[in-house]
């Protein structure tokens, strides 16, 4: 018999214990955002798939053609297209495109560009069924958004 009223005071205690932590957290600000309508701001170091960095002096890119970040992926991800046009010195970048469904977000193509030309963008929400959605064209992207 003693031990039946053993187990009622502790579930009784158990039961207070929880109903105390239950009524601290009741009146805390809640934690969980309201997703299609709030976001979070991406910390510095996201990595989101690569983009083109706009020079400002120029409002244009500062892609040289190099070719190094193509190189330089192991992914082969990467696609540059230039061409040498007249009245230009050097090579002028004509079409810059990723597929971002084959790249591993390692980060040898921005190490290996000399010219500090791409970055990783803050994108995080690329959401798709289809995946040609995944293929990028930055030169198209980067006139976009001015």
């Amino acid at each position: 018999m003693a031990g039946y009223f053993t187990n009622i005071l502790s579930g009784t205690k158990s039961l207070l214990v929880g109903l105390s932590i239950t009524q601290k957290e009741f009146f805390k600000k809640p934690v969980t955002l309201q997703y299609p309508w709030e976001s979070l701001e991406m910390t510095p170091r996201y990595r989101g798939h690569i983009q083109l960095i706009k020079d400002p002096e120029t409002g244009s890119h500062k892609c040289i053609s190099c070719g190094m970040c193509q190189r330089g992926c192991p992914s082969n991800c990467i696609t540059i297209h230039s061409e040498k046009q007249e009245g230009v010195k050097g090579k002028v970048l004509v079409k810059y495109e990723l597929d971002f469904t084959k790249c591993s977000l390692c980060g040898q193509c921005i190490e290996n560009c000399k010219p500090s030309a791409i970055e990783f963008s803050k994108e995080y929400n690329l959401a798709s069924t289809r995946k040609e959605d995944f293929h990028y064209d930055l030169l198209k992207r980067l006139k976009e958004q001015k």
